[in-house]
């Protein structure tokens, strides 16, 4: 993200931000490339944010149509069907963020994600991933740790009204500041794989329940074949039969995942838009953060519930 400086447009246009952060931080924002797939209302909140900051260039990826779901959370989707021309949402949700700031490159980019090879995901400093299979978040987060350069990884997932986000910055090296003292801080980061396969009973007793939660909807959806996000409530017999075996196998309460909790996530296919801005607004501050080199990113889980209004970090690593 070396490079030229800021034109003296995108200087007066990001005014506000640069007395804030700093031009040098701006003019970082400003170089960065970033990859989205899955837009969904909670990417779309993302894609907002990120547009509004002045990034690079954005490519949005999801082949899929419009449907009534999507609708209901995502706003950067036109109201008026005329326009949808069988027009994917990826390219619905461009043409909208083109108007947010034209100064930022905003592309669509069409197929299979898990298809592309390293070479791909080479070309972006942050790959923000929704709406995927267990194995494609595995799969994406590999390709972007064997890269000779680091690319910030993120999952984001929002359900009913809760929320989780996930963060892979492998090694990262920022200033921590308290007060008027400054401190270098190096924080290494474990792979989605790495994380999620941390033993539930080696973990501290006040990890999130939502996290158990949703590693055990995660894991019906992938044996089960299902897209992220469209199981439904016919399918919660066999979610909790899941649930009991998981605790079994890890030797953890069942206390532990409520049975509420798993029906709220369950029965919650369309996202909360209050929640989608909250998760939202937290994933673009973090990326912000990561681009520019301001302040301690988060390491290295992230969730919300709007049921207790909380917002909790866990760090969810063997180290």
């Amino acid at each position: 993200m070396d490079g030229e400086e800021l034109t003296e447009q995108e200087t007066a246009l990001y005014d506000r931000q640069i007395r804030v952060w700093g031009a040098d931080a701006q003019r970082r924002l400003s170089k960065s490339h970033v990859l989205v797939y899955g837009m969904k209302g909670t990417v779309a909140e993302f894609c907002k944010n990120i547009v509004l900051a002045g990034v690079g260039s954005l490519t949005l990826m999801d082949d899929r149509q419009v449907t009534e779901e999507a609708l209901s959370a995502n706003f950067l989707i036109p109201p008026e069907e005329g326009v949808y021309g069988g027009k994917s949402l990826a390219e619905l949700c461009c043409d909208s963020l083109k108007e947010f700031n034209p100064m930022v490159r905003v592309s669509v980019e069409k197929g299979d994600l898990s298809s592309f090879s390293g070479d791909f995901f080479y070309k972006f400093d942050v790959v923000v991933v929704s709406c995927c299979p267990l194995s494609t978040k595995k799969l994406i987060n590999e390709k972007c740790r064997t890269l000779s350069k680091r690319v910030a990884f993120y999952t984001v997932d929002c359900r009913d009204s809760c929320g989780e986000i996930f963060v892979d910055l492998q090694e990262y090296k920022c200033t921590k500041i308290k007060g008027e003292e400054t401190s270098e801080c190096k924080l290494k980061y474990p792979s989605f794989q790495e994380a999620i396969s941390v033993p539930w009973i080696a973990l501290p007793r006040k990890v999130s329940k939502l996290y158990f939660a949703m590693r055990v909807i995660e894991e019906f959806e992938d044996a089960e074949g299902h897209v992220p996000g469209e199981i439904c409530i016919e399918d919660l017999p066999m979610v909790l039969k899941l649930k009991k075996e998981l605790c079994e196998q890890q030797s953890l309460s069942e206390s532990h995942i409520p049975n509420v909790l798993l029906e709220r996530l369950v029965m919650g296919r369309r996202e909360f838009p209050p929640v989608c801005a909250i998760i939202g607004g937290i994933l673009g501050q973090e990326v912000i953060k990561v681009i520019s080199g301001k302040r301690v990113p988060l390491k290295n889980f992230f969730f919300f519930d709007a049921m207790d209004g909380k917002g909790i970090v866990e760090d969810i690593s063997s180290s």
